[in-house]
């Protein structure tokens, strides 16, 4: 059999004629200047190449590109595209090379048990198709391990596209986050904070997006159907291929009586017989057409010697099951089996239906293998595995393997509220200090021990503190002196504060699902009583604020000092201002949208009166500008103190 000829072609990398093709072992892709009879500037291996990705057809631009796994372990993968520029033979030149890759690394990866073997090439050239399967399967290898972490995903700008795509909400957050941005802040830099707190979504996303339709029983998805007097069936090659994966029997009567009969008739015959039925576990009745030419296999064997993922794994003989059953010499039986466990001759559906799903699951790859590691080691026993099988009750415990964490303390910059130390309290301060915790416990201690004794008769705690509990008196307080009564923990007053105060946020969490006031026209039911448009802003607003005291805060806590995370961090504080004026613009906007409506009801009220004569009644109009801020009453808050401890950290009072 003569050698297959490398192919090569004239190809540009980064705007630079030259010559691509394979060494003469095939071992590595080159790439030379032209003309191509110096050293190659580009050599990669062929073990190396991870992908290969080719312009589709209708593209007038021929780019063949090839990634090589990472050199270093948390390394990007490098990418080489090469653009293949001649007048007439460009594509042909791409395919040839292409072609001659993907059969080479299916062959470095034909001992991989992770994958599917290909089928032995046949008259027709079948195992061609076999072959580009397998390097797609390669080219896809790692992508579980590698295409998932953090940074690709974040540096994914396909990936993000299509997900604000599909979710409107988020593509709404981010338009109207990237528009409020600071001009100094660059767009990579607010993509990869904005990324960066919803890696989550993405690595769902394309988990999602990477999960493929597995093997299905696909005889019961196909049923003939007659129509005026004939048989109608609909089946595609998909469906053929499946049916010859799952029933190595219909292969072989397809490939022993094909062509000799037609592919529609040889289908019609065959969803009309006995066979069909069996297959499918169904019933076979007396009432049902024979047919000779399917009827003969009716007890055939179903099974071939079919490569299988799971199967094509050696299993250790420590764990090997059915190595029990060949070392013992054969079955060994015991009692008769139960009646209901006999095999039937009439009834094949449970073993019918047993046999496929174990066809199916079989070349379903197993999920706790990892491709990238070594399978096994000399003595054949997987590495991993007799890590977890080796006695490990004698084994001293493990050293934990620790997280060291970095932790700035923030307490400071919450005490702004807190009004200063007088001189007394820093006096009283001080005199602590110097006290010895044990011995102020021990005195008090014994104060409490000899209380009953003392002759005092004990203490009335609630007189001590200026509460006395049989007062009717509003403050329950002992203090007779003007001015607003201190509220004791326990008292009424105190009682009927947090009362109040539970009850007013009841009703402000209330209003923002309902309208308020005594108006319940249907139509009206809106979120604190703002317009439509106006309450859809301000929900996207407040998730836009959200998102930069997120990324303010994440960067604020972070351990890292240099000089980009503090002008980040300036950044960031700009946002946070400008995040209150578009709130301030937004209520503006709605109160002046609420007189507008006031208005409208007032000429309404008017022309009532005018035509009847009778005053008609005011609806109170919700909305407006206190609307607004009581939606955005908590945000504020913390853009507030955002902002606050920003201004503590630029004047250096931290």
């Amino acid at each position: 059999m003569a050698p297959i000829e490398i192919p090569r072609g004239q190809a540009s990398y980064k705007k630079r004629e030259g010559i691509i093709t394979l060494t003469q072992d095939k071992t590595a892709l080159i790439w030379s200047p032209l003309p191509g009879t110096g050293p190659p500037v580009i050599s990669l291996s062929v073990s190396n190449i991870t992908n290969l990705q080719q312009t589709p057809k209708t593209n007038p631009k021929v780019v063949l590109r090839v990634v090589e796994k990472p050199k270093a372990p948390g390394a990007d993968p490098a990418a080489y595209p090469f653009q293949f520029t001649h007048a007439t033979e460009a594509r042909n030149e791409a395919d040839a090379i292409k072609d001659l890759l993907s059969q080479i690394i299916a062959e470095l990866r034909g001992d991989d048990p992770s994958l599917p073997k290909p089928a032995k090439s046949g008259p027709n050239g079948a195992g061609a198709s076999a072959a580009m399967a397998m390097a797609s399967a390669v080219n896809s290898k790692h992508l579980p391990f590698r295409w998932f972490e953090d940074d690709m995903l974040k540096a994914d700008v396909e990936l993000q596209q299509s997900l604000m795509k599909k979710d409107k909400a988020l593509a709404h957050i981010y338009n109207d986050a990237k528009l409020s941005k600071p001009d100094s802040l660059s767009d990579a830099s607010f993509n990869s904070q904005f990324w960066a707190t919803r890696i989550s979504l993405l690595r769902a996303y394309a988990i999602e997006l990477n999960q493929k339709k597995g093997s299905y029983n696909v005889l019961s998805t196909i049923k003939p159907r007659t129509e005026n007097g004939e048989l109608k069936l609909n089946i595609n090659h998909e469906q053929v291929q499946l049916i010859f994966q799952q029933h190595p029997l219909v292969k072989r009567i397809y490939n022993e009586n094909v062509p000799k009969l037609t592919e529609s008739e040889f289908w019609s015959r065959f969803f009309l017989s006995r066979l069909s039925k069996k297959l499918r576990g169904e019933r076979i009745t007396d009432n049902d057409n024979t047919d000779p030419l399917f009827d003969k296999y009716l007890e055939a064997d179903n099974t071939m010697a079919v490569p299988a993922k799971i199967t094509a794994t050696s299993v250790p003989p420590i764990i090997n099951i059915e190595g029990n059953e060949e070392n013992q010499g054969g079955f060994r039986g015991g009692n008769l089996k139960d009646v209901e466990m006999r095999p039937r001759a009439n009834i094949p559906i449970i073993k019918t239906l047993n046999s496929l799903s174990e066809k199916i699951m079989a070349n379903v790859a197993p999920t706790d293998v990892d491709p990238s590691a070594a399978s096994y080691s000399k003595d054949g026993i997987a590495d991993a595995l007799s890590k977890q099988l080796a006695l490990q009750d004698l084994r001293g415990d493990a050293e934990a393997q620790l997280i060291r964490l970095s932790v700035k303390d923030t307490s400071t910059f919450f005490t702004g509220n807190q009004p200063s130390l007088t001189d007394q309290e820093a006096a009283d301060a001080r005199l602590y200090a110097t006290q010895v915790p044990s011995d102020v416990l021990f005195e008090v201690q014994a104060d409490m021990d000899t209380l009953d004794s003392d002759g005092r008769g004990g203490i009335d705690l609630h007189r001590s503190i200026g509460v006395d509990p049989d007062s009717d008196d509003e403050g329950n307080s002992l203090d007779s002196k003007s001015g607003p009564k201190p509220q004791h923990v326990g008292s009424r007053a105190a009682l009927r504060f947090a009362q109040n105060q539970i009850l007013e946020s009841m009703k402000s969490a209330r209003s923002h699902l309902t309208t308020h006031g005594s108006h319940t026209n249907a139509s009206e039911e809106r979120p604190m009583s703002l317009p439509t448009d106006i309450a859809h802003r301000a929900t996207l607003t407040c998730a836009t604020t959200a998102e930069f005291l997120k990324q303010f805060w994440t960067v604020f806590n972070s351990s890292d000092n240099s000089p980009e995370k503090q002008q980040e961090l300036a950044y960031l504080a700009d946002s946070l201002v400008r995040s209150k004026q578009r709130i301030e613009a937004l209520a503006e906007e709605a109160e002046k949208r609420r007189q507008e409506i006031m208005e409208k009801r007032k000429r309404e009220i008017r022309e009532y009166y005018q035509k009847t004569g009778r005053k008609a009644k005011w609806v109170p109009v919700g909305g407006g500008r206190d609307a607004v801020w009581a939606v955005f009453e908590g945000v504020v808050g913390g853009l507030e103190r955002a902002v606050a401890v920003w201004e503590m950290v630029k004047g250096g009072r931290v």
